[in-house]
């Protein structure tokens, strides 16, 4: 991108790292969400969504447990305390992952069957959905910082040109990030197909 038009005016430059940081946000929370969206081979963060009540807290299983992929289709959890294994095993059925974990008192195995043709679909219609809420959540700073800036302008803090150069870089910005999670979702989309 150019040099910003934003950075270089006061009044703007702490406004256009706050969309910034914002959009990234966005962006990082749909990465994670890719991350734990099954494809045909087990993954530790297919996981990262599935909380655990230990005593009273949702916890991810990550910070309860190690948890490993020893073969391409299972999933090894072995808790650190294993009080804490009949609650996990009742978090990882309720998740709805589609997953069954067997339990032999010390360690939860969570055998990953092969996605069928129709689960692969589901799996990319979950995405499209996913990254139209987080297209929609970039929007939403986006619309934030177009009404900051409209403020800024009838408070005759910047002037009418500065604000439409302003309007224009949150428009790019905006364009730049939404385009970062398409790209992704397209990968993803991808690597779940493939069979």
């Amino acid at each position: 991108m150019a040099v910003s038009t934003m950075a270089g005016i006061p009044a703007l430059k702490e406004l256009s790292s706050d969309l910034k940081r914002r959009m990234d946000q966005a962006v990082a929370t749909f990465q994670a969400n890719l991350a734990s969206t099954r494809t045909g081979r087990a993954s530790v963060h297919m996981l990262d969504q599935v909380k655990v009540d230990y005593y009273g807290t949702p916890t991810p299983i990550s910070q309860l447990a190690q948890v490993s992929t020893p073969e391409a289709q299972l999933i090894l959890i072995s808790p650190w305390d294993p009080t804490v294994l009949k609650e996990m095993e009742r978090a990882l059925s309720g998740a709805d992952l589609g997953l069954n974990p067997q339990s032999d008192g010390k360690v939860i195995r969570v055998p990953v069957p092969p996605m069928t043709e129709e689960r692969r679909r589901d799996v990319c219609k979950h995405l499209n959905k996913v990254l139209e809420e987080h297209r929609t959540a970039v929007r939403n700073v986006r619309r934030d910082g177009n009404d900051a800036l409209k403020k800024m302008a009838k408070d005759k803090k910047i002037s009418e040109d500065e604000e439409k150069r302003a309007l224009e870089e949150v428009q790019k910005m905006t364009d730049e990030e939404i385009r970062k999670m398409e790209e992704l979702s397209r990968k993803k989309e991808a690597e779940v197909m493939q069979v």
